[in-house]
């Protein structure tokens, strides 16, 4: 009897097979991997922590508010909070119709009752309140802070906005924008949150607008209200109808608001930046609180500095999130090997978001370059084409300088093995964060 011919099978099915027994390992290897990153980054915020506990902030300098013509309005720009919040709080108390309030984090301090009491008191008086805010970024803030008059018309942007829907990566990313609008004649739009802390002890950067430019920041937050006025997120406050239906009349082509919407795939801001840098004739400087750039971002710098355009990037010598200053020290060694020079501000934490470029281009507004800001939150930012407030944010970065330490090539080179170790340990970690 002929003997039996073995089964002939797939190449799939025999590859897979054959790979079999090399799975345990593999999965062992990335559990490893996973597990080390997260105690790693346990320890380094635990350490972090306990090096902060009963430390202030070392004072810094910032100019006065600094305000400047664009067309038929101005803008001002703020690097004080206190400055910021006076302000923000006379809009509101002189409100007639209406006010749009957006914020990621709005603390339940003293600050934010003043934010509070200032809004209910509008509203009671007749004006039309909207308020939004992120539900995660205030997970830590007392329940009967979010208690609001029925006066008020609020959304809290949910936790978790999927529902069913888990796989669809358009319902994911936090409302990290701050907004406000008061009777579509004056906006507020920049980095600050709204806090004790906020007020004194952190640098950021923050716009006041006048004029037509106000309309593009009504709309930007009538479209989120309108989008996700009926989502999963708590509303209190009267009737949820669509927000903004008219257009406006007019617009300021030198200001233009760009918004990343991530339930509709739109991500305007890094094209932005691209954009602009690598149009850059002589000098690129951002400031950043975070920042962790993808490397097409990375090489755009580059090769703006390796064609003589003088890059330079401010950031945080310590921010408050340790993690990130870790991971975002992966790229440190291919920019200064281009001349990119990077400085890092010392004894306060620098929240800031803004470029200029060439004495004409400046942006100011919520994204951070990293991956969550770029390609996954809800953000908005300014671009302005205008030589005075390109000045006006090169009078600040000149401000924030002298309050940094340059990073030099030869003392980055000779940083300890296990500084080189962290940074390779938590470097997968980049396109997370």
């Amino acid at each position: 009897m002929a003997p039996r011919s073995e089964p002939r099978y797939p190449a799939w099915f025999v590859a897979l097979r054959a790979a079999m027994p090399v799975w345990p390992v593999a999965k062992r290897t990335l559990l490893t991997a996973v597990g080390l990153q997260l105690l790693l980054a346990i320890s380094l915020t635990l350490v972090d922590f306990y090096r902060r506990r009963g430390k202030k902030p070392a004072k810094f300098v910032t100019p006065a508010p600094i305000e400047v013509p664009i067309g038929s309005g101005t803008i001002t720009t703020y690097t004080f909070g206190q400055d910021l919040y006076d302000d923000m709080l006379a809009a509101i108390e002189g409100a007639r119709h209406r006010i749009l309030f957006e914020t990621y984090i709005w603390k339940g301090d003293a600050v934010g009752e003043r934010f509070k009491a200032a809004l209910t008191a509008a509203a009671e008086r007749g004006v039309d309140v909207f308020v939004i805010y992120d539900g995660f970024a205030n997970l830590v803030v007392a329940r009967r802070f979010k208690r609001f008059s029925p006066a008020l018309r609020v959304l809290e942007f949910p936790i978790y906005n999927a529902g069913l829907r888990f796989f669809d990566l358009r319902r994911y990313g936090r409302d990290h924008r701050k907004i406000l609008v008061v009777d579509d004649e004056v906006g507020f739009v920049g980095g600050y949150n709204i806090g004790e802390a906020y007020a004194t002890e952190w640098r950021d950067t923050h716009c006041r607008i006048t004029g037509p430019g106000v309309f593009d920041l009504s709309r930007t937050f009538a479209d989120f209200w309108n989008l996700h006025r009926r989502s999963r997120g708590r509303r209190t406050g009267r009737s949820d109808r669509p927000l903004l239906l008219e257009t406006a009349a007019d617009w300021e082509p030198r200001i233009r608001v760009h918004r990343n919407v991530p339930r509709m795939w739109m991500f305007p801001i890094r094209a932005m930046y691209l954009e602009a840098i690598n149009r850059a004739q002589h000098r690129v400087w951002l400031t950043h609180a975070y920042f962790i750039p993808d490397q097409d971002f990375v090489d755009s710098l580059a090769a703006a500095a390796l064609r003589g355009v003088d890059v330079r990037v401010l950031i945080p010598a310590t921010s408050n999130h340790v993690v990130a200053d870790w991971i975002s020290r992966g790229y440190f060694s291919q920019m200064l090997e281009a001349g990119i020079r990077v400085f890092r501000f010392q004894g306060a934490m620098v929240h800031a978001k803004t470029a200029t470029i060439d004495g004409r281009w400046s942006t100011v507004g919520t994204a951070n370059v990293d991956r969550m800001s770029m390609t996954g939150n809800y953000e908005v930012n300014i671009e302005v084409i205008d030589d005075g407030m390109a000045a006006t944010m090169e009078a600040i970065f000149d401000t924030d300088l002298a309050q940094c330490v340059e990073l030099e090539a030869r003392h980055w080179s000779a940083r300890g093995v296990h500084r080189r170790f962290t940074e390779a340990v938590l470097a997968p970690l980049r396109p997370l964060l």
